[in-house]
């Protein structure tokens, strides 16, 4: 399950995944905060789209990430 970097706003065209909240291997639940994002407007958390274990990180720290962007994937 590819997990993507969302759009919280009209005008949101990206945003910095500041931090990792999950290491890959960790299992996880729908709605647990995965990421911490900081865009223009907001600062938010990046949530599990549904239950699984991370099995990948796909853009490191500290990286601007495009909307729609699979930033993680779930097994």
């Amino acid at each position: 399950m590819d997990v993507m970097m969302p759009k919280w706003g009209m005008s949101m065209q990206e945003g910095l995944l500041s931090s990792w909240l999950v290491a890959v291997g960790d299992s996880v639940s729908e709605g647990q905060a995965l990421a911490t994002v900081e865009t223009e407007k907001v600062d938010a958390e990046i949530e599990s789209p549904g239950d699984g274990v991370v099995a990948e990180l796909l853009v490191d720290e500290g990286t601007e990430v495009e909307v729609g962007t699979v930033i993680a994937r779930l097994a």
